[in-house]
């Protein structure tokens, strides 16, 4: 009988998709002995499902986790030695003692929502450039009121500026690099080597023809950990800044005021699809209110969701969506396949994909 490394084990699925009968038939049948548990945490009315609201008989013994966004209870977790998060960021589970347990493997969903994150990310670049909200709700008939607008937009002579160049920055490189936009990357450690520079997240290994497998496209990369680092890469004239690091204490608050004034000499364009802790809210609606930058587009804000009097919502040319880039049909579907690979990977004691280096979640 064919050995198993994971006979012993016991797999819980716990986020917003019904229970898919076929695929854990498929991967008992695939790892003999091992169990799996799998609940929507999500009900037919649309709210969660608190974990606690769960027989302790579902989490007892469990060892191999796929997380929703919110951790569960440490004490209903002693046992587990891997978790499958459903998000890119771990900022939510940083304090959890799981997390804080050496032994548990964490992998994240790093390159699952990257593709349609990338397309909000230029799309809603595209919609400010070329002024199109404008002229579906007042379309001008002036001639030469209609050319100054049209030369609002700089298409391929634009240069991109990519703060965590992890996948969602390789895949909005990829579609700017075909724009003929120029692309700068930003990372936390150096990237000097080409060996340095390759991505080894879920995109080069599960999703073809996306990302920046080799790290190519960059004409030039930056790096460091310090707040002088970050200003000497935001002071490189760039036409659009896209935030798409990882929140923790050092990178909380990385945009701004003085960073806004250095963006101020090009009146950068600020693209926000990390966390909203990530810019000062007090600094970007005055950068915005100024007119020191010529606008931003917002998928994930500080506070979130944010308050239907904010002054954010009145500040001139600013997008602002509620957290939802990441959504596609069968937005799921790449997480099951990430968590597939990965416990093919643990049953062959091989490094997971997306493994996290807890002590190094910074900068990109």
């Amino acid at each position: 009988m064919e050995t198993c490394a994971l006979s012993k084990d016991k797999l819980c699925l716990f986020f917003p998709k019904e229970p898919d009968h076929r695929w854990i038939d498929k991967i008992c049948k695939r790892y003999p002995g091992l169990q799996v548990n799998w609940v929507a945490s999500v009900k037919s009315d649309g709210k969660l499902i608190n974990e606690k609201e769960l027989s302790a008989e579902y989490w007892e013994g469990t060892t191999l986790l796929f997380a929703d966004f919110i951790p569960p209870p440490a004490d209903l977790l002693s046992k587990v030695r891997f978790v499958q998060l459903a998000s890119a960021g771990a900022n939510i589970w940083h304090d959890h003692p799981v997390y804080l347990r050496k032994e548990t493997i964490f992998s994240n969903a790093s390159g699952v929502y990257s593709p349609q994150i990338a397309e909000w990310v230029i799309g809603t670049w595209i919609l400010s450039q070329r002024q199109l909200l404008r002229y579906q709700t007042r379309p001008s008939q002036d001639p030469a009121e209609n050319t100054r607008q049209s030369t609002l937009g700089y298409g391929s002579r634009s240069r991109m500026g990519i703060l965590g160049y992890g996948s969602i920055g390789r895949q909005c490189a990829r579609i700017a690099d075909a724009l003929g936009m120029e692309v700068y990357a930003y990372t936390r450690s150096d990237r000097k080597t080409s060996e340095s520079r390759k991505d080894n997240t879920y995109l080069q290994y599960c999703v073809p023809n996306t990302g920046d497998p080799e790290g190519r496209i960059p004409s030039k990369w930056f790096s460091g950990t310090s707040l002088e680092n970050v200003n000497a890469f935001l002071a490189q004239d760039l036409d659009i800044l896209v935030i798409s690091l990882p929140l923790t204490k050092d990178t909380e608050n990385i945009i701004s005021h003085g960073q806004f004034e250095i963006l101020r000499k090009k009146r950068t364009f600020v693209s926000n699809v990390a966390r909203g802790k990530h810019i000062n809210t007090d600094a970007l609606v005055a950068a915005l209110e100024s007119g020191h930058i010529r606008g931003a587009a917002l998928d994930v804000t500080d506070p979130e969701p944010l308050p239907k009097e904010h002054p954010l919502w009145k500040a001139p040319n600013v997008f602002i969506t509620p957290h939802i880039s990441w959504m596609a049909e069968n937005v799921w579907g790449g997480s099951i396949q990430l968590l597939e690979a990965n416990l093919e990977r643990l049953n062959n004691n091989e490094p997971c994909i997306n493994h996290l280096v807890k002590e190094l979640q910074s900068i990109g």
